[in-house]
């Protein structure tokens, strides 16, 4: 039985904000992992493709508010910037 990926450990190099919005980005990181690890069985990030996560941003928030996926939006960009700093990749904004 091999060990479950650590998205909170994961992201702890570029979480900032106050605890709450520390713990809401883990929360959705952890239900954005969930859903791709489900549909792919792509537990880590580094798995992932961009048409991974758009997936998960327009089927599974579709239909929630627009402040839902502007959240979601926000974690998925933390993601992101994980994995650029992980790989020394900078991309312009």
């Amino acid at each position: 039985m091999s060990k479950q990926f650590d998205i909170e450990l994961f992201l702890t190099g570029v979480l900032t904000g106050s605890h709450a919005t520390q713990q809401r980005h883990v929360r959705q990181a952890k239900i954005i992992q969930a859903e791709i690890t489900k549909r792919w069985q792509l537990e880590t990030p580094w798995g992932w493709q961009r048409k991974h996560v758009a997936w998960f941003l327009d089927h599974r928030l579709g239909n929630r508010s627009e402040a839902t996926r502007y959240y979601y939006l926000l974690t998925v960009r933390l993601l992101v910037s994980r994995l650029q700093k992980n790989m020394g990749i900078r991309i312009a904004n």
